[in-house]
């Protein structure tokens, strides 16, 4: 069951959204919404919580009131996983006509700074997915165990390998996408829920021949809070990998002529 605070006006609507999935996030949660709000970008922000037992809700409902049409919270009664509360937010976006839809943690380990980068690169580069890279120009990665930074470098190397995607970070979590890859890619049909989630989404962006941009950014392990990286999100992700690239020899990928990029006032009405 899901539980909506705070309805959208209609009448003015930027044409950004910011998703952030949390769990337990009260160290966090008020930082990154009052950085995320400060920016130059119109962004909106749509948090999507799965019952958090530290009350993270609670603080963004305290929120709510203050940045009246631009914060959103959607409840869920439990830990139902990182692409299911994507998925419920790239739903929710589009039903509300948003064209740039971002995925952000909440722990500022993505540099909310860098969404305006994100932002430039779908908005007057042509990008259709913009992905903030934590291996683009080498190794960005601060504070994390060698132990792990080595775990997900070569995670992106395997599954390069395995899918023949031509991207440096497969597993990033920091992106932006314009609305027509949301609308193409059948989100009923999207199988992983944790880490290989991020791969499973991109690996079907660029089947459908999206254009895709990778922007370098640095990424830095979270101060606060505890991570909700484990092996067995792993586990998911390598088995998925190899599951959903020999099922992609058995589809085709073909785009729906009748998709059309809304105008700017078929948005508002």
């Amino acid at each position: 069951m899901l539980f909506l605070h705070n309805l959208i006006n209609t009448n003015k609507v930027p044409d950004s959204i910011v998703i952030i999935p949390t769990f337990n996030e009260k160290e966090n949660i008020e930082r990154i919404i009052r950085e995320v709000f400060s920016l130059e970008g119109d962004f909106n922000i749509l948090i999507i919580d799965d019952n958090s037992p530290d009350r993270t809700a609670s603080i963004v409902k305290e929120l709510v009131s203050e940045y009246q049409n631009r914060l959103f919270l959607i409840e869920r009664t439990g830990k139902l996983g990182l692409g299911t509360a994507y998925i419920a937010g790239f739903r929710w976006a589009l039903e509300h006509h948003y064209e740039y839809i971002f995925e952000m943690d909440a722990d500022f380990s993505h540099d909310p700074h860098d969404l305006m980068r994100l932002y430039d690169a779908c908005k007057n580069q042509g990008a259709e997915l913009a992905i903030g890279s934590r291996y683009k120009s080498g190794i960005n990665v601060i504070n994390w165990p060698l132990k792990r930074v080595l775990m997900s470098y070569f995670a992106s190397v395997f599954v390069r390998k395995i899918t023949g995607m031509p991207i440096m970070d497969t597993t990033a979590g920091f992106k932006c996408y314009r609305r027509t890859v949301l609308d193409t890619i059948d989100l009923d049909k999207i199988r992983m829920k944790g880490y290989g989630f991020q791969i499973e989404m991109k690996f079907k962006t660029w089947k459908y021949g999206f254009k895709i941009m990778e922007i370098p950014i640095i990424f830095t392990d979270r101060k606060e809070g505890t991570s909700k990286m484990s092996g067995s999100i792993f586990g998911e992700a390598f088995k998925g990998v190899i599951k959903m690239k020999i099922q992609s020899y058995f589809r085709t990928y073909k785009r729906s002529s009748a998709l059309k990029p809304e105008t700017k006032q078929e948005k508002h009405v």
